[in-house]
């Protein structure tokens, strides 16, 4: 009994150090001595999207990587049997009893499950190098010798799948955030590329616009992969990614609104794509898509008349474009929209006291206040008259009214100066401001009608302050 409670001492000393999980192979075989001199340890985890088993001590690759196929049939086939029994001991499956006896039993291999929960995620296998004695009891220890491990891998997983969601989402506000400040897809894709290098590190990426039916490489320089050519012609604009045949190239098409952008190719340099590794670059390839789309719309405001030609902001008409487009990607990538409605507070008073001159000047110096005060993100128009509009885009409604709160006190802390009778005067200006955000399954122009109800609010309620439509 002494030795078995040394034997789980020192396992869980070594589970619980710093040490990585893959180097500790040594020192758990080591312990076993006591027992017999280990020939193999084998601890196989089970990949629950694929079913298929990973050696947790050769870089969580494939069994079937490892083994010839037989060997790899048998351990998948040992994961069945675990479901009714509770070891294979020299290749024969048993179940323990429930009265303990304790009786000799004669061990040249021995694999059990590895649990969490009630479900099995993966197993272990101990082979000694000649045939063993050991007591029942043996067995039982081996099942808390299975806890621990299963414990150790759990962490060890779960701090490697922390650490790369990480890394995921900081791509993904990365790729997001190009947008605000550049429009220019030779500046833009590159940056794309960089950030998806350095996220799936042991891939090579490449990026291709479509131009006129064609795609063209736009980073890097050269691409002589003739197979992922290939792969990307049988991309259309329904395509989310297609795999090479041994599953270590993958097209990812970059659509929006059905329109085939380009696609992003990722090539293992090792095995196959991983499940994991490929919802990664779904979300990754959708983002890249919303920005390139976002850049390819700028583009096209540079060449119509879409500004407001008094305040420099986006007019009604390319406001009523771009909520569209902000609503239908809200609705299909489920993040927040929102929108702050403002009016500058007696406006009329403006022009009907200094003339219609002042009243254009005092609303040219809100709508820079508010372009000054805005994220590049956002996008600010003129929605008519006084009225001046902003869509927020990736904004829920608390940040909304964080956003128009900070409007609003930089357009009260802006003087406008003005020349009357000869006399310089600063004049104070105030707005009013509503909000309100995107409700999924709503009609656009809806959000509007929120954001207007809540101004009519505001200006109810005392005026130069802010109301929140919290209407779904």
């Amino acid at each position: 009994m002494i030795k078995y409670i040394n034997f789980l001492e020192n396992i869980t000393q070594i589970v619980n150090t710093d040490k990585p999980f893959g180097e500790t192979e040594q020192f758990i075989k080591e312990n076993f001595k006591d027992f017999g001199e280990l020939e193999t340890l084998n601890i196989f985890l089970l990949d629950n999207n694929t079913k298929v088993l990973r050696d947790c001590y050769k870089e969580m690759k494939p069994i079937q990587e490892i083994f010839e196929d037989e060997i790899a049939v048998k351990y998948n086939n040992t994961i069945d049997e675990f479901w009714f029994n509770d070891f294979i001991i020299n290749g024969k499956a048993y179940k323990l009893p429930q009265n303990i006896e304790e009786i000799t039993i004669k061990l040249k291999s021995l694999a059990f499950p590895i649990y969490k929960g009630d479900d099995i995620c993966g197993l272990i296998e101990i082979v000694f190098n000649s045939e063993t004695a050991v007591q029942l009891s043996f067995l039982h220890v081996m099942k808390i010798f299975s806890s621990i491990i299963a414990l150790k891998i759990q962490n060890t997983v779960l701090d490697e799948k922390m650490h790369t969601n990480v890394e995921f989402y900081d791509s993904m506000k990365s790729i997001a955030k190009i947008i605000e400040t550049q429009y220019e897809l030779t500046y833009i894709i590159p940056l794309i590329g960089e950030m998806l290098d350095r996220f799936i590190e042991d891939h090579l990426i490449y990026i291709f616009l479509r131009n006129n039916d064609k795609f063209e490489l736009f980073w890097p320089k050269s691409c002589n992969d003739e197979r992922a050519k290939a792969l990307m012609l049988q991309l259309d604009s329904e395509s989310t990614y297609l795999l090479s045949d041994d599953g270590k190239l993958g097209a990812f098409a970059m659509t929006t609104e059905n329109n085939l952008l380009g696609c992003i190719i990722a090539k293992s340099l090792s095995e196959r794509l991983k499940p994991k590794e490929i919802d990664y670059l779904e979300q990754l390839t959708r983002q890249a898509s919303i920005t390139i789309s976002r850049a390819n719309s700028y583009s096209e405001v540079l060449q119509y008349a879409t500004l407001d030609a008094l305040t420099g902001l986006n007019n009604r008409r390319q406001l009523e474009t771009r909520l569209k487009q902000e609503t239908s990607q809200a609705e299909r990538q489920g993040h927040p929209l929102s929108v702050i409605m403002m009016d500058i507070d007696f406006f009329k008073n403006f022009n009907d006291t200094y003339g219609h001159a002042i009243g254009d000047l005092v609303l040219k110096e809100v709508a820079n206040t508010v372009k000054q005060t805005l994220r590049e993100s956002d996008i600010p128009a003129r929605y008519g008259g006084e009225e001046i509009c902003a869509l927020l885009p990736f904004t829920d409604l608390e940040q909304a009214k964080q956003v128009a709160e900070r409007v609003r006190q930089g357009v009260e802390e802006h003087e406008v100066p003005v020349e009357i009778d000869e006399k310089v005067q600063n004049l104070k200006v105030t707005v009013s401001i509503g909000v309100a955000q995107y409700s999924k399954g709503s009609k656009p122009e809806e959000l509007y009608i929120k954001a207007d109800e809540a101004l009519y609010k505001a200006k109810k309620n005392g005026r130069n302050r802010v109301e929140i439509n919290d209407k779904i």
